[in-house]
């Protein structure tokens, strides 16, 4: 089948995945909420940077290292696992200390400087080639769709490419809405109770992915 017929399923699919909820959708939207649409653009540039990495690595093989390797697997298990409990760990400590300095927490969030653009692009890329279902799912997915009169690297390295597009309008376009209501997310209570929330998601997909097999 030509690959133009195939890509309306497979933006269909890209949608339904970027929707399911995962590490990807609780930064997003904890970002958005808390710090606004334009803090949360880092974010998605570097959670999408990673998966076009693992993409690429899915069309050159080296993906399939990954999922076959059990020492791989495991390294890479660990060490997302890890990055996940750190991040839901922190948002756990700013409720508990905003609850004692209620004072100190202002509506309106910090200006975003350079380095926390920096860091939330990077922050992003680590969860994201930190997760070795990634790769699992890269291996699984992009065959269904790639002809197979077609070079594997390249088509796979053009699906991608229509995935990031994909995932990065769908996820800006929440991060927009979420944004919307910042000002309510950002009062002192409502602050507080989002922290803690999250922290409890990113902990618990932390567990998921620590005790999570093949």
């Amino acid at each position: 089948m030509d690959l133009l017929a195939l890509l309306p399923g497979f933006v269909v699919a890209v949608l339904l995945i970027s929707a399911s909820p995962g590490p990807a959708m609780a930064l997003i939207f904890r970002r958005a909420a808390l710090h606004g649409l334009r803090a949360t653009v880092p974010t998605v540039l570097g959670l999408e940077a990673g998966l076009y990495l693992w993409a690429l690595c899915a069309g050159a093989g080296l993906a399939a290292l990954v999922a076959t390797s059990e020492v791989a697997f495991v390294v890479l298990r660990v060490a997302g696992a890890l990055l996940l409990l750190y991040l839901g760990v922190k948002a756990w400590r700013t409720a508990w200390r905003s609850r004692a300095h209620a004072e100190a927490t202002a509506v309106t969030s910090a200006p975003e400087g350079q380095l926390s653009w920096a860091r939330a692009f990077a922050e992003g890329v680590v969860v994201m080639l930190a997760n070795p279902k990634a790769a699992v799912f890269m291996i699984a997915f992009y065959p269904q769709f790639v002809p197979a009169d077609r070079p594997l690297l390249a088509t796979t390295a053009l699906l991608a490419a229509v995935q990031v597009l994909v995932e990065t309008a769908f996820y800006l376009t929440l991060a927009a809405a979420v944004g919307r209501a910042g000002v309510w997310f950002r009062r002192p209570v409502i602050r507080r109770r989002l922290e803690a929330v999250s922290g409890t998601v990113l902990i618990a997909l932390g567990l998921r992915l620590a005790t999570t097999t093949r």
